[in-house]
């Protein structure tokens, strides 16, 4: 499925992905797998399921492989971060109206600290009702009613330099 966007967003990831690895912290991919009969993308050994190749696993990283757009929804993924008794979660990826804020919210409803890379995610135009809203105007709404509620969305030059920040400090 095409978005708007994609491109920048999966560069921006690739920089985040690069700084935990860098820090040696923790990374987990998630993966959807379309099992639905009726489903057009997603499919089984298609290209349109692989991992960008800008954020592929490197090494043992974990890949939860997930059929909804809640990655916590009948996957490992809740035991696994149970297991890492994260500070905070990293989220970044596609789309942002369906998959994204479907995790965010369920990360938020298990009591996770969520920092949603803005810059990082990306979508699609959508249409109701034979009104078009613009993929912009989907990013901006869904970020606006994450941020605050059910995460802190920053961009990914913002997040890096935190970082950095924190572990200069020696505070990360």
């Amino acid at each position: 499925m095409e978005l708007v966007g994609s491109e920048a967003a999966a560069l921006q990831a690739s920089r985040v992905l690069a700084h935990f690895r860098e820090q040696g912290q923790p990374v987990i991919h998630v993966q959807h797998v379309a099992l639905s009969p009726t489903a057009t993308f997603f499919l089984p050994g298609t290209p349109g399921v692989e991992i960008n190749s800008a954020v592929a696993p490197v090494g043992d990283e974990l890949v939860v492989v997930k059929h909804r757009p809640n990655a916590f929804r009948d996957t490992q993924l809740k035991q696994v971060l149970d297991g890492l008794s994260p500070d905070e979660l990293v989220v970044a990826g596609m789309m942002t109206q369906m998959c994204i804020d479907t995790t965010v919210r369920a990360a938020s409803d298990y009591g996770f600290a969520v920092t949603l890379v803005g810059d990082a995610c990306a979508t699609r135009d959508l249409e109701f009702n034979g009104s078009i809203a613009a993929a912009t105007d989907v990013q901006t709404a869904y970020l606006a009613a994450l941020d605050g509620s059910f995460a802190t969305v920053v961009s990914a030059e913002d997040f890096i330099l935190r970082n950095l920040s924190a572990a200069e400090a020696g505070l990360a």
